[in-house]
């Protein structure tokens, strides 16, 4: 009998790396949510992050992102290093750029994956290097006028 791991459904996919972008416009979870489809995916793990009204005890005002021209090809390298390492069948990953409010989404990533474990260690994986490593740069105003920018 054939290993479960030989059937071509727990293998990663082909071309498993499906959307990558950085808008200045909403991001949709439903596209984000679509582009890692794979009906060989038992699992499929999401991370949505928000502006929250809060960062280190202060009251944010207002937030912008802005990233180097690179930033999309280092998303990429980033997306290819979490296929390398998972048996991911789709990865989708965008972040916005711009003015945001409190309650927009700034950054959605997702994976698809034979078995939920795999997507959920592929999905934080992804988030946590893309937020270590994607020149991308929150600038952060507070309620008492103090500011500071957050990034890689």
């Amino acid at each position: 009998m054939a290993s479960r791991h030989d059937h071509p459904g727990e293998q990663a996919a082909q071309d498993p790396i499906r959307l990558l972008a950085i808008r200045d416009t909403p991001l949709s979870l439903d596209e984000v949510f679509a582009a890692v489809g794979d009906d060989a995916a038992g699992g499929t793990a999401l991370f949505v992050g928000t502006v929250r009204n809060h960062d280190g005890g202060a009251d944010v005002d207002t937030l912008g992102y802005s990233c180097h021209p690179t930033a999309e090809a280092e998303m990429r390298r980033i997306a290819e290093k979490v296929t390398a390492q998972f048996p991911v069948r789709a990865l989708a990953a965008v972040h916005r750029v711009g003015d945001l409010r409190v309650g927009d989404l700034a950054v959605v990533v997702a994976v698809s994956c034979p078995h939920r474990g795999e997507a959920f260690e592929a999905c934080r994986m992804l988030i946590d290097d893309l937020k270590h490593e994607a020149p991308i740069w929150k600038h952060q105003t507070f309620a008492d006028g103090t500011e500071e920018w957050v990034g890689a």
